[in-house]
């Protein structure tokens, strides 16, 4: 069998100018969101104090729940709606678009009724001390509505990337992002509207990038189109079983999230939660970097696989590597070197004590950067080559079960450890593991078994 020769690009390109092209624009939309989220966090921290930090973290177990089931809808939807306009049936992907987006709506208005009906039920399952209740409910009215509106745009931005407009997606996340800085400033900074001026900052931003990505639909050329009446509702089950390993990778952050703020709250108190916050907000910039590569790997290993390159998968890969490798030893070496500069940016130089917990835990959390990337990196490897398996089983690794266990060790068996310490320790065993599953599924063997096939 003789490789597939063709013009495309990811065929038949330069290796390290098509990698970049097609990571750039992924990495610009992620970044988008990364920043406002930090942004967030500045003035939080700086302008309403560390209780409210941690009363954002606290909640953050139940949001990625509804995260999760969003983005299952939207990637299960996008694969199921792709594969139809791949059949040249663009009634079926309009279908799959509107089934998606309604029952993401549905799900996250029934999510806000029944939160903002029991609060403080939802807060007290959540961990959360009595003392922060009347704090976390600023926010959450807020932005439990707001949340309706977020979720919506989410997977409006999935499907606009595949109806033909990556560009446009792109610009939906930079607007929206760049309006929630801005926004930030004034409604936190300027007018003081505490946390639940973070949270009407948040909607007023999702407006703007809503505003933009429904430009989609002023072009008449479109591949998809939105319809609130449709048939045959079923096929929502399979579209959505699409999707649900995205389901289960932010169920497990979450999970893990909620252990960790309920075992530091009760080890450490609120300042624990609120130094954790700081530090989960550089690991979140950290990975938001690494799926953003993650995303082209994805698209040139699965495309070169099917066309028998195996030779472009390696070099693809090495070039993937030696960049994740290089921004984790930089992150890395920027957080050992600049931590009490990092940990002072995200709160009131009045809660010193904070400010030096989240030093310690940053101290002890830089190992994290030097293999997290190069794990996502293995993981997107093994699904593009068409192995779901060995890839689930590095995602749950590093994002559920080692954190649990570690977490659960250390609070019963080694309380003189700091808790998390547990984050950077499964993830360098789940490095161990990944290169044991990828030296099995190499390129070379995983091709001339397609071909043998």
């Amino acid at each position: 069998m003789t490789a597939v020769r063709s013009e495309n690009r990811i065929l038949d390109g330069a290796i390290v100018p098509t990698f970049f092209h097609f990571a750039l624009s992924s990495v610009a939309g992620l970044l988008a969101l990364t920043t406002a989220s930090l942004v967030d966090g500045y003035f939080v921290g700086n302008f309403v104090g560390a209780d409210a930090l941690a009363s954002i973290t606290l909640l953050i177990p139940y949001f990625t729940l509804l995260f999760g089931a969003a983005l299952m809808l939207a990637v299960g939807g996008v694969v199921s709606a792709g594969r139809a306009l791949g059949k040249g049936k663009p009634e079926e992907a309009s279908a799959d678009f509107s089934k998606s987006l309604i029952a993401t709506c549905v799900l996250s208005t029934a999510a806000m009724v029944l939160s903002l009906t029991w609060p403080n039920t939802l807060f007290t399952a959540l961990g959360a001390p009595k003392a922060l209740h009347p704090l976390m409910l600023e926010y959450f009215r807020v932005f439990s509505v707001v949340l309706v509106l977020q979720l919506g745009s989410m997977v409006l931005y999935y499907f606009v990337r595949l109806g033909g407009r990556p560009v446009l997606a792109t610009a939906g996340l930079v607007c929206g992002a760049a309006g929630n800085i801005l926004l930030d400033a004034v409604f936190v900074g300027y007018w003081g509207w505490g946390l639940a001026g973070a949270a009407c900052a948040t909607g007023a931003a999702q407006l703007l990038q809503l505003a933009v990505l429904l430009i989609y639909f002023r072009h008449p050329d479109r591949q998809l189109r939105f319809s609130l009446r449709q048939r045959s509702w079923r096929s929502l089950i399979s579209t959505a079983f699409n999707g649900v390993s995205e389901f289960i990778n932010e169920l497990s952050a979450g999970l893990v999230i909620f252990l960790l703020n309920w075992l530091l709250v009760a080890r450490q108190g609120v300042e624990g939660v609120a130094a954790f916050t700081v530090t989960n907000y550089l690991i979140f910039l950290s990975l938001m970097l690494f799926y953003g590569i993650a995303d082209a790997i994805h698209l040139l290993v699965s495309q070169n696989f099917g066309a028998g390159r195996d030779d472009r998968i390696r070099q693809f890969l090495r070039v993937a590597a030696l960049v994740v490798l290089l921004l984790g030893c930089s992150l890395a070496a920027m957080l050992l070197l600049g931590r009490n500069y990092l940990a002072g940016l995200f709160l009131d130089p009045s809660d010193p004590s904070v400010t030096v917990l989240a030093a310690g835990y940053l101290a002890i959390l830089w190992p994290l950067f030097l293999v997290n990337g190069l794990n996502v990196l293995m993981s997107v490897y093994l699904t593009a080559m068409h192995q779901p398996l060995p890839s689930a089983l590095i995602a749950l690794s590093r994002s559920l079960v080692l954190p649990v266990l570690i977490l659960l060790a250390i609070a019963v068996w080694l309380p003189a450890w700091p808790l998390v310490a547990a984050i950077p320790l499964a993830e360098w065993l789940t490095f161990v593991f990944a290169l044991l599953l990828v030296s099995r599924f190499r390129p070379g063997r995983l091709v001339q078994r397609q071909i043998a096939a």
